[in-house]
């Protein structure tokens, strides 16, 4: 399975957060999934915790890697989709998600029930 956490995904996995359902836990934890977290994750984790909204010990990308997932990079085509979206998420963060899963076929985990509405494979938190 290829997954995208969502950034409070990605944040309850690393505290070990009992939020993170179990079934969405396992898949993330599964030897075979291919888990990925977008640079616009590590950007809205910098700017809430540039606010003192949240803190994460050691970086982003640090955090990814002890955990074995993958960084996405955001590329023109995921931007560039953003765009084309229906308004249904005013979140600059998720709607970019979004374009993500969709350009790079991936499920996105997420707690966010708004974001069925835009058709893509999602695996509920």
């Amino acid at each position: 399975m290829r997954l995208l956490l969502d950034t409070h995904a990605f944040l309850w996995w690393c505290g070990d957060d009992p939020r993170l359902v179990p079934a969405a836990r396992e898949a993330i934890r599964q030897s075979d999934a291919d888990v990925w977290v977008s640079a616009a994750s590590a950007w809205e984790i910098a700017i809430k915790a540039a606010l003192g909204r949240l803190s994460l010990p050691g970086s982003v990308a640090e955090a990814a890697e002890a955990s074995g997932f993958r960084q996405l990079p955001v590329s023109f085509a995921h931007a560039e989709l953003v765009g084309e979206l229906p308004p249904i998420h005013a979140d600059p963060f998720d709607r970019l998600l979004i374009a993500q899963a969709q350009v790079e076929d991936l499920v996105l985990v997420t707690h966010d029930g708004m974001l069925l509405d835009y058709g893509i494979p999602i695996l509920r938190t």
